[in-house]
Formats: C-alpha cells, sequence, structure tokens
C-alpha cells in the first residue's frame, strides 16, 4: 500500500508540476510585448517534452532573446518521457490547448516564421497522441463554434496539421474531414454533397494535388500514404462530375496520381491507386466502376493491411476499362498522355515480383552425363530384351490377321515438334506466324534440356529469338502469362546448360537500346532464376574405376576361368561329370549372388543375403561460383550512364531496383566461395553510390539492402579476418560503410520495409563481426604458438651447397 500510495503521489505530483510550469507560460504569453517572448515561453515548455532544434530557433529571434533560448536546458531522455506522459494524459495538455487557440492563435501565430511554428506551436497537437489530442479539442472546438476567427483558427489546425502531417486512425480521419473540410456535422453526411462551398473545393484541390506529387510517394511512410490516400477519396465521394471537370486541375492531379502509383513496383502502392481509380470511376459513371485488381470490390479496405499481396491485371484490361469508364462525356486530348503512363506502368507492375527476398527455389537434379538406358543393362537382360523382341515379331507375322490399320488422318503433333535449334529460333522471328511461334515456345526448354551437341552454336542466336519476341501478339487471348512463362523457362535453360555462351548475349542486350523495360527486366528475372538453380543442382557423374589394360602374371593356369564377375561372387571350384572315369574337359562352377530385389526362399538371416552394389556416383553441389564473374561483372559496368533509351537511375528504376537484386542473389548464391571474396569490392563500390544508397525510391533503397545482406552472409569470417590481416582496406571500409549506412536507414527513412531490413542488416552484420573476432582470436594463437617453436635456421643444410 504504502509503495502504491508514493507511486501514485510521484505523478500526481509531477502532473503539478507540469500543470505549474504551462502556468508560468500562460503568464509569460499574457504579459508578452514582443512575439520573441512568446516563442521563448513556449520554448520554455516544448523542449522538455520533445525535442527541439535551438539552433534554428535561435536563427528566427533577436539576439536580446537568444541568451534565454539557451539558459534553458534539455532533459535527459527519461526524464522527458516522464514530463510528456505527465503533460499528455493530465490536466496541463487541455489547459494549454485552450491558450494556443484562443491566445497565440489569434494574436501573435501570424508573427512567428514557418520553421519556428512548427516546432513550439505545431508539435504540441502533431507529436502528442491521437485520442488525447480528439478528447482536448472537441471541447475546445464547440466553445468557440460561432467565432468565425477562431472557426477558421481551428479548422487550419485541423485541415493543415491532422490530414497532411498528423496521422490519425483511419476511423478517426472521417470525422476531421467532416469538420475540417465539409463543414457540416458527423451526423448528417447526407448534406455534405448538398453543401457546395468554396473552402470545400480548396481543400479538395490541394489535397488531390499533394497526393498526385510523385515526391510525395517517395518520401512519405506507407501509413501517412494510406492516410491521405483514403482523404482522397473522401474529397471524391462528396464531388459530382461537374466539379470535377470544372474545378482547375483536379482531374489531371487525380489521373497523375494513379498512374504514377501505377507504375511503382510495390503492391501497396499500385492498391491505393487502384482504389481512387474505382472510387473516381464512381462519380464519373456509377453504372461502370473501374476494377484495375482482379481482387477489387465494392467494400475497400483503406487500411489497406499492409500484409497482403495484389494482383495486377494485363495492360490491355487496364487501358479498355479506363477507356470505357472516362469516355463519356470527357475531354479524350487530356487522357491520352496518362493513359499512356498507366499502360507503360502496368507493363511494369505486371513483370514485377515482391522482392521483399524471393526464397530459393528447390534444387533441380541436372545430369551432366546422358546415359544410354540399354548400355546400362546388364547383358542377360539385354539378350532376353531381344528374344523377346524377336518372339513379339514372329508372333505378329505369324497372326496377320490380328492387324488393324490406325487412322492417322489426325495424328499429326509428332509432325509439328521441333526437332532441331536452328528451327525453333527461325519460328520465333516469324509474327506472322502465330502458330509456328506458339509450337516454338512449346518444344524450346525441352530440346534445350536435352543438350544436344550443337547447343553452344546456336545458344546466342536462340537466346536473342526469345528476348525480342512478342507473347501478347501470337499468343491466344488469356494465354499470354503461358506463354511468357514457356519464354522464361526456356532463356533459364539456356543459361544453366550453356552459361558462358546465353551471358555474353544476354549481357549486352541488357544495355541495348533496342529492348524496352519489359525486355530488360525479363533478362535480369531469367538471370536471377538461373543463378538459383545453378546454385542449388547437382552434378551426377559415374565414378571412376581404373583397370589395368595389361593383365598381371599370376601363378593360376590358363585353363581356370577369370575371378572376375559380379561382387560378393564366390571361388571357382572344379567339378566332374558323373558316371566317366575320365574327364576330357575341365568344367568349373561358382556361387553368384542374387540379383536386387530378388528373394531366396529358406532360411534367412541379416547377412545371408549379398545384394549387389549399385554403381557407385559421385556428386557436388552448387555450380554457381564457376559462372559467377560471367553473371555479375559486365552488368555492373556502365550502370549509371544514361543511353538512349537507357535512364536508370532516374525513369528506369524498376530495372535498376531489378538488377541490384540479381546482383544480390549471384553473391547468396556464392556463399562461403572464394569467388564471393573477390566479387564483394566491386559489388560494395556499387551499392556505396550515392545515387543508389540514397535512391528517392524505397523500391531500389530495399534492393540495395538487400545486396548489402547478401554481402554480408556470402563472406566467409576467415576471409575476412585474413583481409584485415593483410591490410585490406576494401573489405574493411566496405562493411563499416554497410553497419554505418544500415543504422541512418533505421533511424531516418521513411519506408517502414526499409527499416525493418536495415536492422536485419545491422544483425546480420554484428554475427559477422563476432565470427570474423573469433577467426582473428584463432590466427593470433596459432602464430603464438608457432613462433615458440624453436627455429633453428642456422643448422639446415641446403643440399649441394656449402652455405648452411
Amino acid at each position: 500500500m504504502d509503495e502504491g500510495a508514493k507511486g501514485g503521489s510521484g505523478r500526481s505530483g509531477l502532473e503539478t508540476l507540469v500543470l505549474e510550469k504551462v502556468g508560468e507560460v500562460s503568464s509569460a504569453i499574457d504579459g508578452a510585448k514582443h512575439v520573441d517572448e512568446v516563442i521563448c515561453a513556449l520554448y520554455s515548455l516544448a523542449v522538455r517534452i520533445f525535442p527541439v532544434d535551438s539552433s534554428a530557433l535561435c536563427d528566427t529571434i533577436d539576439p536580446a532573446h537568444r541568451s534565454k533560448v539557451h539558459e534553458i536546458l534539455s532533459p535527459a531522455p527519461a526524464e522527458s518521457g516522464e514530463w510528456r506522459q505527465a503533460f499528455y494524459y493530465g490536466p496541463a495538455f487541455p489547459t494549454l490547448a485552450r491558450i494556443l487557440i484562443y491566445n497565440v492563435a489569434k494574436d501573435w501565430l501570424t508573427c512567428f516564421s514557418s520553421s519556428t511554428k512548427k516546432q513550439v506551436y505545431d508539435s504540441f497537437f502533431v507529436q502528442g497522441p491521437p485520442t488525447e489530442i480528439v478528447q482536448v479539442l472537441v471541447p475546445a472546438l464547440m466553445h468557440g463554434y460561432d467565432d468565425a476567427i477562431y472557426s477558421n483558427i481551428e479548422r487550419y489546425i485541423f485541415v493543415d496539421k491532422f490530414v497532411f502531417w498528423k496521422v490519425f486512425p483511419i476511423c478517426c480521419l472521417r470525422w476531421v474531414l467532416q469538420f475540417s473540410v465539409f463543414e457540416c456535422p458527423p451526423n448528417f453526411e447526407s448534406q455534405a454533397r448538398d453543401q457546395r462551398t468554396s473552402s470545400f473545393l480548396d481543400v479538395a484541390h490541394q489535397l488531390i494535388s499533394i497526393w498526385s506529387r510523385r515526391e510525395f510517394v517517395q518520401s512519405s511512410s506507407m501509413e501517412q500514404q494510406a492516410y491521405v490516400t483514403y482523404a482522397v477519396a473522401l474529397c471524391i465521394e462528396k464531388m459530382s462530375k461537374e466539379e470535377l471537370e470544372t474545378t482547375k486541375d483536379i482531374l489531371h492531379s487525380i489521373l497523375q496520381g494513379v498512374s504514377c502509383r501505377l507504375e511503382s513496383p510495390i503492391d501497396l502502392v499500385r492498391k491505393m491507386a487502384s482504389s481512387v481509380a474505382l472510387v473516381f470511376s464512381k462519380v464519373v459513371d456509377p453504372k461502370n466502376p473501374l476494377y484495375l485488381d482482379d481482387d477489387c470490390s465494392e467494400i475497400i479496405d483503406w487500411e489497406f493491411g499492409f500484409k497482403r499481396k495484389d494482383v495486377v491485371t494485363t495492360d490491355e484490361t487496364r487501358k479498355d476499362k479506363l477507356n470505357a469508364t472516362l469516355s463519356k462525356d470527357m475531354d479524350k486530348d487530356k487522357l491520352d498522355a496518362t493513359l499512356s503512363k498507366i499502360t507503360e506502368s502496368a507493363s511494369h507492375a505486371k513483370r514485377l515480383k515482391d522482392t521483399k527476398h524471393h526464397p530459393v527455389d528447390g534444387g533441380k537434379l541436372i545430369s551432366e552425363c546422358r546415359v544410354n538406358h540399354c548400355a546400362g543393362m546388364p547383358n542377360n537382360e539385354h539378350a532376353s530384351a531381344e528374344e523377346d523382341n524377336d518372339e513379339g515379331k514372329n508372333s505378329d507375322a505369324s497372326s496377320s490377321d490380328s492387324l488393324e490399320p490406325y487412322d492417322l488422318s489426325d495424328d499429326d503433333t509428332d509432325m509439328k515438334l521441333f526437332s532441331q535449334l536452328g528451327d525453333i529460333a527461325a519460328a520465333l522471328r516469324k509474327p506472322d506466324d502465330p502458330d509456328g511461334v506458339e509450337r516454338a515456345l512449346d518444344s524450346a526448354e525441352k530440346l534445350v534440356r536435352a543438350t544436344p551437341d550443337e547447343l553452344p552454336h546456336y545458344s546466342g542466336d536462340l537466346v536473342r529469338a526469345l528476348v525480342h519476341v512478342r507473347c501478347s501478339d501470337v499468343a491466344v487471348e488469356g494465354e499470354e502469362d503461358s506463354a511468357e512463362g514457356k519464354r522464361q523457362k526456356a532463356l533459364v535453360a539456356l543459361l544453366v546448360t550453356c552459361p558462358f555462351e546465353s551471358l555474353d548475349v544476354l549481357t549486352r542486350l541488357l544495355y541495348s537500346p533496342n529492348v524496352d523495360v519489359s525486355q530488360r527486366i525479363l533478362i535480369l528475372d531469367v538471370m536471377t532464376e538461373a543463378a538459383q538453380e545453378l546454385s542449388e543442382s547437382t552434378i551426377i557423374r559415374m565414378k571412376h574405376q581404373q583397370r589395368n589394360l595389361i593383365s598381371n602374371i599370376s601363378g593360376q593356369p590358363w585353363f581356370i576361368p577369370s575371378s572376375r564377375g559380379p561382387p560378393g561372387a564366390g571361388p571357382w571350384k572344379e567339378v566332374s561329370d558323373p558316371g566317366t572315369s575320365i574327364s576330357w574337359s575341365h568344367r568349373y562352377e561358382r556361387e553368384i549372388p542374387s540379383r536386387a530385389g530378388q528373394i531366396k526362399s529358406g532360411k534367412s538371416r541379416k547377412w545371408g543375403l549379398v545384394k549387389a552394389k549399385d554403381p557407385e556416383l559421385e556428386s557436388s553441389r552448387n555450380r554457381f561460383p564457376l559462372y559467377a564473374a560471367a553473371f555479375m561483372l559486365p552488368v555492373m559496368q556502365g550502370f549509371d550512364k544514361k543511353r538512349h533509351g537507357v535512364d536508370l537511375l532516374n525513369r528506369d528504376f524498376v530495372v535498376l531496383g531489378k538488377l541490384i537484386y540479381m546482383l544480390g542473389v549471384c553473391m547468396k548464391c556464392s556463399s562461403m566461395h572464394p569467388e564471393a571474396s573477390a566479387l564483394a569490392p566491386p559489388l560494395l563500390d556499387m551499392i556505396r553510390f550515392r545515387e543508389l544508397s540514397h535512391h528517392a525510391e524505397a523500391y531500389v533503397r530495399r534492393s540495395v539492402l538487400f545486396a548489402a545482406s547478401c554481402i554480408l552472409v556470402a563472406l566467409h569470417p576467415s576471409h575476412v579476418a585474413s583481409a584485415l590481416i593483410e591490410g585490406n582496406q576494401e573489405i574493411s571500409n566496405g562493411l563499416e560503410w554497410i553497419r554505418t549506412w544500415a543504422l541512418h536507414i533505421a533511424e531516418s527513412d521513411p519506408d517502414a520495409e526499409c527499416s525493418t531490413m536495415a536492422m536485419t542488416c545491422l544483425q546480420l552484420h554484428a554475427e559477422m563481426a563476432l565470427q570474423t573476432s573469433r577467426a582473428l582470436e584463432s590466427a593470433k594463437s596459432v602464430k603464438a604458438r608457432t613462433n615458440t617453436l624453436p627455429l633453428k635456421l642456422d643448422e639446415i643444410i641446403i643440399p649441394f651447397s656449402n652455405m648452411r
């Protein structure tokens, strides 16, 4: 009881102290004769609750008042947290809120600079807990509802701070907009459409214009984007078709925002665009809603789940639906540019996969040796098979009446199959023959996997034909994805079976001006899948058994049979024919083991049957390190150069993100191999490039974080320790940069996924540093033991020399 009372009295005592401080601030504001005095009074309280940049504040006030700011000391973080708790959950914040709204806002707020207003005025409303802020402001709003000046100030706080800056729960946003934007009570939503004021249209136009900017998508968190997206949708719902057409630039801003988000490779961002497009289409044509996603429905989850994957429809479906929805009573000239952007962005989205670290597929068995099954059969089985065939022929010949003719009029499937790689490449270059292109795609992977002898000669030609073929033009409607999958599998098969020749063509096509963005993404996708397949492959070879070409001379007679035979066979024993006294020939016999799977009747023990040994095989895993340099080094050269049709750092950032992700997968596939230590420095130099590590798009930053994590996983601690001992500055500086950069991303990046990946990267860095330190300690101990050994170099005699 005493401890609980003491804790309660401590909390109430702190709330009393904070309330007294608010009283001091109020007295200072009431007696202020200059705006700087008000700023200093608010700063004395704000600095105790949340961080405030005092140097930036001093630049905006007179030198006479700067000393007062410097005299105020910032408390410790723990003390600041206690003050924050007592301020917002006690009586202090309601008291200060009324002072800020009815005293400071009316008399002094217009004299504040924008930076000062943000630090010592807006922070009290923006950085506090949402529920407490709403509960405090509602009574204050009702108190001054009849005063036009107070009403405008209150709406300024709600619109400028609670819509654009402060992220409230989605359930609170509708109420905020009802008061600040729609200007009607929440219980009278039916009046919102009828009550059309100039302030509503101005606020809606400002909200939609901010939402449509690409910079807002790049710099805002997912939570804030979802919050503002819902606000935009609520404003569009309350507008009529005529208002959408007549309000200046609002139609263009909506279409620009939708198009900008459809180009994003992040699923949640595209989902926001689809939701706003659906709301917009219902206003334009309620009978023909626009569903850009397959799983769109009438009920939209405006919180967007933040975990679900969304499926994007095809380019043609998007364009047709958007044309059908907006063609009625709309200016088609205004929509053409936006439609082309939406089509291009949708093609990007179709080729994109979730870059949140695709798992490596299961290993696939790849055999290098092509074994003839007939040759691998035992001799007696092979002979019996031939005898069976002969008997079958004789029996068929003897019963000619049983022969029935086959109807081969429609059975021409075998005639359509390609059997030559050159024919496949030629068929893929004939877009006027869609059936031939489809049959070529069907046969390509199987024929390539068969690894014919001419594959190295045709691989380059076949790669070019597969990259340039347009599956959407030749495939049947609705089967475009199937044709794309066959093309991608054929390219992967070429990279796996004939890596160097195929990579030589693909790496040159990646930066070629003759391919578009979707083809570049295809190239990077197949390189990623091929690297994973090579790393998980198994090479099977028959174990080579050396045999002497000339038999050794032994003491056994020439007429005794050779001891060669199946494993487990017994020795030869001479037997005589019964009933004869003289043997004109020598007869020998021996016991041979049963065949595999054959069961011998009678008594049996565990060691009674000897199973014939299978042919011994040699297997090895991960063929990728041999080709790692060919995969990585060519595509790392010239990625930052702007060419005709190629601009990876700006317009084609999706290709850039895919490229970095592919390089990270290659490093992961080379994990713990010497090639990883050789390829890590150039990749570190690439991702340290500021235009990559601090790219405006979160998708690129995620790819860089993934590549950095793969480097930490791929490097063997002993290799890192050796580099440190040898003074290799490339590895040490690169790893230190990963740590500092990941720490910066984890603390300040607006994208939550980037922050999470940065924390994972820091954990991997810590584990790698621990393993490296252990390797260094082990190396030092070994060196110390070797140094203690007595080295008598003067007694070592060099042969054939008089030197010692």
